[in-house]
């Protein structure tokens, strides 16, 4: 399914705290527009642009991009962008696109 921008912004527009992949933490979401969604932490502030996600998106429905949560983020940083790639994962984790953490995965 491909990234649909509106459904995004109407889920993280008013900001949101996203379950993490593994562990019971959460990602802060500040907020969603037409072309990112700001993210942080007591550390740092960053964004993930909508240009990035879609990408992303893309290249999970098409296979090049795994589904499972520890290879998603080699393959993002690989194929998409090497920014806040575990971020990207807990996003996409959160609308669905990616499997439950199964733990340590090796690739064959």
């Amino acid at each position: 399914m491909p990234l649909n921008w509106e459904d995004v912004k109407n889920r993280y527009a008013n900001g949101a705290e996203v379950k993490t992949v593994a562990g019971d933490k959460t990602l802060t979401v500040t907020g969603c527009d037409d072309d990112a969604i700001y993210i942080e932490n007591p550390l740092w502030k960053a964004q993930l642009s909508r240009e990035n996600l879609e990408k992303g998106a893309e290249l999970i429905e098409d296979g090049t991009i795994d589904r499972d949560p520890g290879l998603f983020v080699e393959d993002y940083r690989i194929y998409v962008t090497d920014e806040r790639a575990t971020s990207a994962a807990h996003i996409f984790y959160d609308l669905g696109y990616l499997d439950e953490d199964q733990g340590f995965t090796v690739r064959c």
